[in-house]
């Protein structure tokens, strides 16, 4: 009997990551939780119930800037489970820092988490796709690497906009080898990310969206279990807006 597929998730503690660790394993994947949170891993197989399930899920720490730790994270999932068939490029950090106060500092984490990480984590993941002949490269992107800042740093849209740029470029270069890549785009989705903004700054997106409500991470989870499933092999190089008819194109 033929093993489940492999997806790894980055940045799969909380939010959106977790949201979508949680429906690809609900879809009966094996899944690998990965974040730098040690201490939010630590939670993650508490709320898995069945046993039946647990068997399906491994938690691994990293940190997506550390090219070597990302070499080695694939490596062990490889080991433990013989493939890597889904990645699903999560990981991400956000500022709101004006233009005039960004530090060459934090530019040079936010890119190196966002975009670069990204890069990385994709490259190190296809000798295994390549192996197989088959993969699914899913990319977290945002609404503000489309259309600039509603209420993020410079450096976020940024690294965003280099996202969907690479998503191009990797779907181009995979495309014939059955390894799909694709990009969503959320905006306005209810996550602890949440948090960070001012009721001002809330206030201020939730009236730019014409369906009248915030996003759920759910929704976002759900257009992504359809991009790494079978039905997708026909779409790729794509850009999945979900974000409540605020950019409609």
């Amino acid at each position: 009997m033929a093993q489940p597929k492999v997806a790894l998730v980055t940045g799969a503690v909380q939010g959106i990551g977790r949201s979508i660790a949680d429906r690809l394993l609900e879809d009966g994947y094996r899944v690998v939780y990965s974040d730098v949170n040690a201490a939010g891993l630590e939670t993650i197989m508490e709320h898995v119930e069945s046993e039946t399930v647990r068997v399906r899920a491994m938690v691994l720490q990293l940190d997506v800037a550390d090219e070597s730790a990302i070499q080695s994270a694939v490596n062990h999932v490889v080991d433990a489970w013989g493939s890597i068939d889904i990645l699903v490029n999560n990981a991400g950090i956000r500022y709101v820092t004006p233009v005039n106060e960004i530090t060459r500092q934090e530019w040079d984490r936010v890119l190196a988490v966002n975009l670069t990480g990204t890069f990385f984590m994709t490259q190190a993941v296809l000798p295994v796709m390549r192996r197989a002949g088959w993969g699914r490269v899913v990319n977290i992107s945002s609404f503000g690497g489309q259309a600039g800042p509603l209420t993020s740093g410079a450096h976020y849209c940024a690294s965003k906009a280099g996202q969907l740029a690479l998503t191009k470029v990797f779907a181009r270069a995979l495309a014939a080898e059955g390894i799909t890549v694709n990009a969503v785009a959320p905006a306005a989705i209810e996550t602890p990310e949440m948090s960070k903004m001012t009721p001002e700054s809330l206030a201020q997106v939730a009236k730019g969206i014409p369906v009248g409500r915030f996003g759920k991470a759910e929704e976002v989870a759900a257009v992504v279990s359809f991009l790494v499933s079978e039905t997708a092999g026909y779409i790729t190089g794509a850009t999945f807006d979900i974000n409540g008819g605020m950019l409609m194109r």
